[in-house]
């Protein structure tokens, strides 16, 4: 018989979020000195490690594609409650942040995470193997949403430059809503079988072998632990923003990469998950955790974003350049072809890396 997962205050899984969360607290609005900086970084790098130990507890309590829903909007929630307060405090100059932030997301998750996913698995399994409906109908999402909030925006007319009118603002804010809305209907009900881990038959994989479920009283440990984790990185990555920020200027490099770093730290709690179940041979986990999280992005920010122009002042700018137009659409077309087959090797994941890196190039020397 299988032990038990359970959760105790000596793990240190447990009393790493709570240690993060007071780094947080005491870091929060203040200049930190270099060896601060350092131990708010080692604070953060725990608390992602511990976010997908407690991430794969609750998980495997709720099984897929469930467990992958609860990492991504978790992560998500809180990103959207720090862009909406860094837009609220930061003035003019905060204008693109929504859409640098939910564009960086959406090339970081749909080529860095899905292409270090098919990477991984295909050199440790040959050939990947995952449900094509269920990842067409995630990629097909992403899509949508991603043109009608961060593409439209360039093309309309209702309003100079790249920004929605009030009217178009409220209707993409509806429509992103309604369709994630949707999209977790079909995948948690109507149509969950297609969101679950297939073998190379192509039959559906709805178990893990490892360990007994936990308990319910340890899965809402996890889970209570998992918020707190989460929260941890979030706001640790916003202290350490300004060390990044002067490096960044130091370096020379265009703001812009600052958002693209913030996002990386973000993200590492869904990317770490993905990878392991990669590893696992689970990599419809992956694909999940992936489009879920660009798809949480899109349709959860864009909502807030929308409420919280009632009161923010200045112009929003949501619109992408040419040059970023050019990565969303390669990233979808590519996106496509790896998805359609339902197999894919390491040549699928190298594509998708060669796209990720040249999003960052091109974010390093636009």
């Amino acid at each position: 018989m299988t032990k038990p997962i359970r959760v105790s205050m000596r793990q240190w899984t447990t009393w790493v979020p709570l240690v993060a969360v007071v780094a947080l607290l005491l870091s929060w609005g203040r200049t930190l000195p270099a060896f601060a900086v350092v131990l708010v970084a080692i604070c953060l790098a725990g608390a992602v490690l511990a976010a997908v130990h407690h991430a794969e507890v609750v998980a495997h309590r709720v099984g897929e594609p469930f467990g992958s829903l609860v990492l991504a909007v978790a992560v998500t929630v809180i990103e959207v409650a720090l862009i909406v307060t860094l837009m609220v405090d930061g003035g003019p100059k905060s204008a693109s942040l929504a859409r640098d932030t939910v564009f960086a997301a959406v090339m970081i998750t749909c080529n860095g995470i899905v292409g270090l996913a098919l990477l991984v698995g295909a050199l440790r399994h040959r050939v990947v193997v995952f449900n094509a409906e269920g990842t067409g109908g995630a990629l097909a999402t992403v899509a949508t949403l991603a043109v009608l909030s961060l593409v439209l925006p360039t093309f309309t007319t209702s309003r100079p430059g790249p920004e929605f009118s009030a009217g178009q603002l409220a209707f993409a804010a509806v429509a992103s809503l309604c369709l994630y809305g949707l999209f977790v209907a079909m995948q948690t009900v109507r149509h969950r079988d297609y969101f679950l881990p297939v073998n190379d038959d192509g039959d559906v994989i709805d178990s893990e072998e490892h360990a007994a479920p936990p308990s319910t009283g340890v899965t809402l440990m996890s889970l209570g632990l998992l918020v707190v984790a989460l929260v941890a990185v979030v706001g640790n990555a916003k202290a350490v923003s300004p060390a990044i920020e002067s490096g960044v200027a130091a370096a020379g490099l265009p703001p812009s990469v600052v958002g693209v770093v913030i996002a990386l730290l973000v993200l590492l709690p869904e990317t770490l998950a993905a990878v392991r179940a990669a590893k696992r041979d689970r990599i419809q986990t992956s694909l999940n955790l992936a489009l879920g999280s660009a798809m949480a992005s899109i349709g959860l920010t864009i909502p807030a974003i929308a409420v919280a122009s009632v009161w923010l002042q200045g112009p929003l700018t949501l619109g992408l350049g040419a040059t970023h137009m050019v990565m969303l659409a390669l990233t979808m077309v590519v996106g496509v072809l790896t998805v359609v087959p339902g197999r894919a090797t390491v040549l699928q994941g190298g594509v998708h890396l060669a796209l990720f890196a040249g999003f960052v190039f091109l974010a390093v020397s636009p």
